[in-house]
C-alpha cells in the first residue's frame, strides 16, 4: 500500500523541515505541499526540497471567494489522479501523525474501508512564550483526555474513492457505500462523507475517541509568538474572526497543558537525522535561513503593535 501526506501551507517556512522529516521518517511514500501567496520564502524552500526529491510542491491560486484549503485540495487530488496513491492523509503543518506502532499497522485497519478517522490530541504552549526552534522536543504538555465537545478529527482516506475533501474529511464519495473505521478498527457512521456541510467529527463519539492505533498530535498553539503570527498568515478556510488572539476562545480550547505526553520523542533522533539530510540538499539551507529571517521580522512587527 502506498500512502501520501498532504498539507496546505502559507508562510510556514519555519516549520517545514521538521514536518516533512517527521512524516518521511514514519514511512509516507510521498509528501505533498500546496502553497498560495507566500511572502516568507516558503515557496522557494519547498521548490528546493522538491528539486532534491523530498516532496511535491503544488503552488496554486484560489479563485475569488474560494477557501485556500479547498483550492489546495483540488490541486492535490488532481496531482494524485495522475500519480496515484492508495491512501492520503490531509493535515496541517501544526499536525503530526502519531502512530502507536507503525504506519503499515495503521493502514491495515483500512483493508475493507475507505476512511480511517484520526482524533486530535491537543498540545499546549508548554510554558513557551518565544519559539524554541522545534516542535517535537519542546511541546510535550497536552490534554489529559479528548474532550467530546471540542475534539475534531482528521482523515486518512483513499483518494480514488472521493471527488473532494475539506480540512477534516473527504466528501463527494465516488463509491456507493463508503466505509469509515475508527483508529481502533470499529465501524463509524459514514453519513458526514455524503453531506455538503463541512463536518469535523465522526460518530459515535465514544467509539471514534477511544484509544486506537494512531492520533493526530495537534500543536495549534506552539509558543505564544507563533500563535499570534497566525493572524498575519490567515485562516485556511478564509476566515479569522479574532481566532488567533491570546485568550481567544480557540486559544483556550487548544492551549492544553494539564498532562504530559513524550511519546513523539521516540521518533525525534531519526527526525533530526532526516532534517540534517534535507538541509544538505542544494539550496535548502539557504532557503530555510531566509524563511527564519522572515519569521523574525514578522515577529518584530507583531511585537511593535502591542
Amino acid at each position: 500500500m502506498t500512502a501520501a501526506v498532504f498539507a496546505c501551507m502559507r508562510n510556514e517556512g519555519t516549520f517545514i523541515l521538521e514536518w516533512v522529516a517527521w512524516h518521511r521518517v514514519l514511512g509516507f511514500d510521498r509528501v505533498i505541499v500546496a502553497t498560495n501567496a507566500c511572502t516568507d520564502g516558503s515557496d522557494a524552500l519547498l521548490d528546493a526540497l522538491a528539486s532534491g526529491g523530498a516532496l511535491t510542491h503544488l503552488p496554486h491560486a484560489p479563485a475569488p471567494g474560494e477557501a485556500p484549503q479547498d483550492s489546495g485540495m483540488r490541486a492535490a487530488l488532481s496531482h494524485l489522479a495522475a500519480n496515484p496513491a492508495d491512501w492520503l492523509l490531509h493535515i496541517d503543518s501544526d499536525e503530526f501523525l502519531m502512530p502507536a506502532t507503525t504506519l503499515p499497522d495503521l493502514l491495515d485497519l483500512g483493508t475493507d474501508a475507505h476512511v480511517i478517522a484520526l482524533p486530535w490530541r491537543a498540545f499546549g504552549d508548554s510554558g513557551h512564550t518565544v519559539w524554541p526552534g522545534a516542535t517535537i522536543p519542546h511541546f510535550t504538555r497536552c490534554e489529559t483526555a479528548p474532550n467530546p465537545e471540542t475534539t475534531k478529527f482528521k482523515s486518512l482516506f483513499r483518494p480514488a474513492a472521493f471527488a473532494h475533501a475539506h480540512d477534516h474529511m473527504p466528501m463527494q464519495p465516488r463509491v456507493p457505500a463508503p466505509k469509515v473505521v475508527a483508529a481502533n478498527g470499529q465501524p463509524l457512521d459514514p453519513a458526514p462523507l455524503r453531506s455538503d456541510r463541512h463536518h469535523s467529527r465522526y460518530r459515535p463519539l465514544d467509539i471514534s475517541l477511544a484509544p486506537g492505533r494512531a492520533v493526530i498530535h495537534h500543536y495549534a498553539i506552539r509558543s505564544q509568538d507563533v500563535f499570534r503570527l497566525k493572524a498575519l498568515r490567515g485562516d485556511g478556510q478564509g476566515k479569522d474572526g479574532g481566532k488567533y488572539r491570546i485568550n481567544s476562545r480557540w486559544h483556550r480550547i487548544a492551549n492544553r497543558n494539564e498532562a504530559e505526553d513524550r511519546s513523539a520523542l521516540h521518533h525525534w533522533p531519526a527526525t533530526q537525522t532526516e532534517m540534517a539530510r534535507l538541509r544538505a540538499l542544494p539550496g535548502v539551507a539557504q532557503a530555510e535561513a531566509a524563511t527564519l529571517a522572515a519569521f523574525t521580522a514578522a515577529r518584530a512587527l507583531i511585537e511593535a503593535r502591542t
